[in-house]
């Protein structure tokens, strides 16, 4: 397993609540990294090899600037190239999007704002434009990246990472539960491969500040707080996996043949069927379904 990129999900609360959120992100969401958590993966990074790119994304990672600008510059002096994903809530001025972005300067060589409609197009896209304004300035690449509404009828070509400029829906996380209804829907027996993520060789995976190593949102390889993320690439078995070998096998719909699911007649895409498939293995396959921020499911108490 070669491991080009770590996206680290520097927490999983964000002050938005979009609708299309694989991560389930929200102002209600808990578990976010510590500068010790971020130090160790970077160790593990440099030992695992391969490892080039080393991404901070959410929720919101604004949301906690001092740790989002600490584990830059940590990331950096690894020798990383580093990159940040947001969704530019801080950019209420230009004075105040310059002021955020200064210390990432001559730093980040990939910056990403998520700007659509589910953030309150408007008063977001103004902000964008300070935060494009501002980075500009400062030297740092910027992109947008913007998901379609759920009714446009194109579909994601690339897997991986979502590409700047606009992507349609996937129905995992948030979009599964509440873009589902508004979307067309397609017999599940169609659904026989995985075209959003490279199971085989995922070429990168998301860390959360639990440890676990997401091999796509809500599926696991390990946990890198038990295992040293070196071992975990190296001993990770698609095809013996309980959950991507019926998914290598013949997709969604072999993982709900392979384990007698239950299932309605019609789904949206590949991702909203091995979504609901997920779901109902959980109680199964803890230790690689999880964790409960993945699921949308909130902390008690």
């Amino acid at each position: 397993m070669n491991v080009n990129g770590l996206h680290l999900l520097l927490t999983y609360r964000c002050n938005f609540e979009c609708d299309h959120c694989f991560v389930w992100g929200g102002p209600h969401q808990y578990g976010t990294m510590t500068l010790e958590l971020i130090g160790e993966i970077l160790r593990q990074a440099k030992d695992a090899g391969a490892v080039e790119w080393i991404y901070f994304e959410g929720g919101e990672p604004f949301l906690y600037y001092p740790v989002l600008r600490r584990g830059v510059e940590m990331a950096a002096a690894h020798g990383f190239r580093v990159g940040i994903v947001s969704n530019a809530y801080w950019a209420t001025s230009a004075d105040d999007a310059r002021d955020c972005l200064v210390p990432f300067a001559g730093l980040v060589q990939d910056f990403s704002v998520s700007s659509d409609a589910y953030h309150r197009s408007q008063e977001n896209d103004r902000r964008t434009r300070l935060a494009r304004s501002a980075a500009a300035e400062l030297g740092i690449p910027m992109d947008v990246i913007s998901i379609a509404p759920p009714e446009a009828t194109h579909v994601a070509s690339r897997r991986g990472q979502i590409a700047p400029g606009e992507s349609a829906v996937v129905f995992r996380g948030r979009a599964a539960q509440r873009l589902a209804p508004r979307a067309d829907s397609h017999p599940w027996e169609r659904f026989t491969e995985c075209p959003f993520e490279d199971l085989r060789e995922p070429g990168r995976v998301h860390l959360d500040a639990l440890g676990h190593v997401h091999i796509c949102q809500g599926l696991t390889l390990g946990n890198l707080l038990e295992q040293p993320l070196a071992e975990l690439f190296e001993r990770y078995d698609p095809e013996a996996h309980p959950v991507t070998g019926p998914l290598l096998d013949g997709g969604p719909a072999e993982l709900v043949r392979r384990y007698d699911l239950p299932c309605r007649e019609r789904y949206c895409d590949a991702c909203h069927l091995c979504d609901t498939a997920r779901r109902a293995l959980r109680s199964r396959f803890p230790d690689v379904l999880g964790p409960d921020q993945m699921y949308g499911v909130r902390r008690s108490g």
